[in-house]
C-alpha cells in the first residue's frame, strides 16, 4: 500500500502514540547517534546544538558528548568491526565522497529490521514526516494500505474513493513487483517510498490475486489523499452506519460529533463498518469500544517481562444497549480488531463479514530530536477474553463474503445483510 499503519508502511496495528515526547533527549539513543554519525576518535569531545521551537520562542540546547569507540554495547560481538567497516566504506568505496549521514540512517534502518518484524521500522526525518502526514490523513499516494504476510507485500486495504479503489486493487492482492522493481523481501518503508511519488504520476503494480492465472501489471495514478476518519449516513429503516476509515487524533471528536446525531434521530439501530480500516493509535479504538461497554477491559497490552497493562472502558457509554452489527474483511487490522473484539467478547454487537488481517501486537512511535522516528513492537494485546488474534484475526458471527463481480454499481451485500440482521429479519 503506500500508506503506513495507519497508512503504510505496515499494516498498520494499534500505534501507542509518543510524538509528546519529542523534546525528551534520550541519552543513549543520542549518544549512539552521535558516535554513528561522527566517527570520531576515542576520548575526543563535541558540541551537539539543537534548536527546539515552541510556539512563537526558539530554545539552543547545547550539549557535550564524550565518544568513546572502544565502548562495546554487546557481550557477544565485537562492536569495532562496525567501525573497520564504517572506516573501509568511508575510505574505500569508488564513489565519493560518502555522506556520514546516508550511513547512519541506513544502519539504524538496519538495526531495526535485525528484529525481523515487519511492524518495527525506523523512519529517517523525510520518511518520518511522510508517515505523520498519513497519520493524519493526508499525503500524495494511490491511497492503499500494505503489510507484509508471509514475506510478501500485500494489499491490506483500498481506501474508499482513492485511485487505489479505482484502479480495482483488492485486500489480500500481493505485490509482486512495484514499477517493475521485484518486491522480494522488501520491507514496507522501501515499498511506500517506492509507491508514494507526486500526485498526477503513474505508478505500476504487479499483482497476483487468487483465483488469476497469472500476474496482471496495473497502473494507479497518483494523487493527493485526503481521508476523512469517519464517514455518516443514515440507512433504512433510521438506521445508522458510521464508517471509520482510520484511528487517528481525528477519529474520536468526529465520531463523538456523530454519536449526539445517531441520538437526535433516534436511530433504531447501528452498523460501524471497519471493512479495510488497517488501524492506528491504540487510545481511539479503547475509546471508541467503550461507548458500547459499560464495566470491564477493552483490551489488555502483554509485554516481554510478563507485566501487563489493562486498559478499562472509559467515557460515557452512550451507546449501550443499541443494537449494533459491526462489519470486517481481510483488510480490518490493529485497532479495528481491538474494536470488534471487544464489542464481540461482550456481544455488544454482532459481528459479520469476512476473517480479519490478525494484527495482535502494539507499536509505540517515538520521534526523535533530529525529525526522524522509531516505530516498534512494544506488546501483544489480547481481547477482554483473552484472545489473541495475531496472524489469525477475527472470526465472524456471520460470515458474508464480498462478490464484488455479482453486485450492482452502489450495491453493498454485506450492508444489506446488516440490514436485515438489525431488523430482525
Amino acid at each position: 500500500m503506500d500508506i503506513q499503519p495507519p497508512f503504510i508502511p505496515t499494516a498498520p496495528a494499534p500505534t501507542v502514540n509518543h510524538r509528546a515526547r519529542y523534546l525528551q533527549i534520550i541519552l543513549g539513543l543520542v549518544l549512539i547517534g552521535v558516535i554513528f554519525s561522527a566517527g570520531f576518535t576515542a576520548g575526543q569531545t563535541f558540541y551537539l546544538k539543537k534548536t527546539i521551537v515552541a510556539g512563537s520562542s526558539a530554545t539552543d540546547t547545547v550539549t557535550q558528548v564524550t565518544i568513546d569507540r572502544n565502548i562495546n554495547r554487546s557481550n557477544d560481538l565485537d562492536f569495532n568491526q562496525f567501525w573497520q567497516v564504517w572506516d573501509m566504506v568511508k575510505s574505500k568505496y569508488v564513489k565519493q565522497p560518502v555522506k556520514d549521514s546516508d550511513l547512519f540512517y541506513a544502519a539504524i534502518q538496519g538495526l531495526v529490521a535485525g528484529l525481523n518484524d515487519p511492524y518495527s521500522v525506523y523512519f529517517p526525518p523525510a520518511a518520518a514526516t511522510d508517515f505523520n502526514k498519513s497519520l493524519a490523513g493526508e499525503f500524495d499516494g494511490i491511497g492503499a494500505e500494505i503489510g507484509v504476510k508471509s514475506s510478501q507485500l500485500v494489499i491490506i486495504a483500498p481506501l474508499p474513493g482513492t485511485p487505489a479503489e479505482r484502479a480495482g486493487l483488492k485486500p489480500g492482492d500481493w505485490i509482486l513487483a512495484i514499477d517493475k522493481k521485484p518486491t522480494t523481501g522488501m520491507d514496507t518503508n522501501t515499498a511506500v517510498t517506492n509507491i508514494r511519488g507526486p500526485a498526477a504520476t503513474t505508478v505500476t503494480l504487479t499483482i497476483a490475486r487468487e483465483g488469476w492465472d497469472k500476474p496482471r501489471d496495473i497502473g494507479v495514478k497518483r494523487e493527493k489523499i485526503n481521508v476523512p476518519a469517519v464517514i455518516f449516513s443514515m440507512k433504512p429503516g433510521n438506521v445508522a452506519y458510521l464508517r471509520i476509515m482510520q484511528f487517528n487524533e481525528n477519529s474520536i471528536p468526529q465520531f463523538n460529533k456523530y454519536i449526539k446525531t445517531i441520538q437526535d434521530n433516534k436511530a433504531t439501530g447501528l452498523i460501524l463498518d471497519l471493512r479495510s480500516n488497517p488501524g492506528g493509535y491504540l487510545e481511539s479504538a479503547v475509546a471508541m469500544a467503550s461507548e458500547w461497554i459499560a464495566d470491564g477491559k477493552i483490551v489488555s497490552e502483554k509485554f516481554s517481562d510478563k507485566s501487563e497493562n489493562i486498559h478499562a472502558t472509559q467515557g460515557d457509554h452512550r451507546l449501550v444497549g443499541m443494537k449494533t452489527v459491526v462489519l470486517i474483511n481481510k483488510g480490518s487490522a490493529s485497532a479495528s480488531e481491538i474494536v470488534a473484539g471487544a464489542l464481540q467478547d461482550y456481544k455488544a454487537a454482532t459481528i459479520i463479514g469476512e476473517q480479519s488481517y490478525g494484527k495482535g501486537s502494539v507499536q509505540d512511535y517515538e520521534t526523535l530530536p533530529d525529525g526522524s522516528a522509531l516505530k516498534v513492537t512494544v506488546a501483544e494485546w489480547y481481547t477482554p477474553k483473552e484472545h489473541n488474534i495475531n496472524k489469525t484475526g477475527i472470526t465472524p458471527d456471520v460470515a458474508v463474503v464480498e462478490d464484488y463481480t455479482k453486485e450492482k454499481v452502489g450495491q453493498d451485500a454485506v450492508i444489506d445483510k446488516a440490514l436485515l440482521i438489525i431488523s430482525g429479519k
